[in-house]
């Protein structure tokens, strides 16, 4: 392999350009060594900010603006090289027979794609591309979900997040908007 990355000038690289697809609703630390785990074996990472057309719900509060300032913030605070990633948001398409192609129309060419998320690989792996799984960092507790259910439980979250994106959730009242999202109008008896 190392031969053949040399000639394509990939460097040391195993891949010159990934892609990596996620809501990031927020961008945590688990995606964080995600994107970490990527650049080690490319030369580049393409991040989709998928459901780009979401926010303002519980499951998706923020939009994808604040999602693509998110994960900035996350890969300036450790220092990543801007020109080894694209971040780019890509609105959702619930046929999931033209999804790959319609991702491919919005971003750089690729030679891999890293996910854990079955469907993803699938769709992929159904259109001809080499797909690698990610090793999971603290899933646990490590996963939007669980950090969204600690905001509207109000315990402690700060610590699962990259603590320039924590600070910028505060700035911009992420808890007070999850909690407004989480109330209801509806009468229970």
């Amino acid at each position: 392999m190392s031969t053949e990355t040399s000639e394509h000038g990939h460097g040391d690289f195993k891949f010159l350009r990934a892609l990596y697809v996620g809501r990031f609703q927020p961008f945590h630390l688990g995606h964080l060594e995600a994107v970490k785990y990527i650049l080690s074996n490319a030369r580049e990472v393409i991040i989709v900010v998928g459901s780009a057309q979401e926010s303002h719900t519980l499951e998706n509060p923020f939009t994808a603006g604040e999602r693509v300032y998110m994960i900035r913030l996350a890969l300036n605070e450790i220092g990543v090289d801007p020109s080894r990633y694209y971040i780019i948001p890509v609105i959702d398409l619930d046929v999931h027979g033209i999804w790959v192609s319609h991702v491919c129309s919005y971003v750089p060419k690729f030679d891999v794609v890293y996910s854990n998320e079955p469907l993803t690989r699938r769709l992929f792996i159904e259109s001809g591309f080499r797909v690698e799984s990610i090793p999971f960092f603290k899933r646990e507790v490590c996963s939007a979900t669980e950090i969204r259910r600690r905001m509207l439980a109000g315990s402690s979250w700060e610590e699962l997040l990259p603590r320039s994106v924590a600070a910028y959730i505060k700035e911009i009242n992420g808890v007070e908007r999850l909690r407004d999202l989480a109330k209801t109008d509806k009468i229970t008896r």
